[in-house]
């Protein structure tokens, strides 16, 4: 048997490789760890998205707090090559 690729497919005619998907959520983790690492305190990023949304400040507060970790829950470390 040779190596397969595994994909989901969102679209059936563009099935996207897992690993798109694997790296999208390793760039979104990334993203909102720089804004959490930001001269902006958490307060000012709620209430500037409280501003644009109708979701609640306690709501906006889970987001922040967890899309950084989303790599970390939900990308495997690939071992070692060697």
């Amino acid at each position: 048997m040779g190596k397969q690729t595994v994909t989901i497919k969102t679209d059936e005619e563009n099935p996207e490789p897992i690993e798109l998907i694997a790296q999208a959520i390793i760039d979104l983790s990334d993203a909102f760890k720089k804004i959490e690492s930001s001269r902006l305190t958490k307060r000012a990023i709620i209430l500037l998205i409280k501003d644009r949304c109708y979701v609640n400040m306690k709501d906006i507060e889970i987001i922040l707090d967890i899309a950084p970790k989303l790599k970390d829950y939900y990308i495997k470390k690939l071992p070692n090559k060697g």
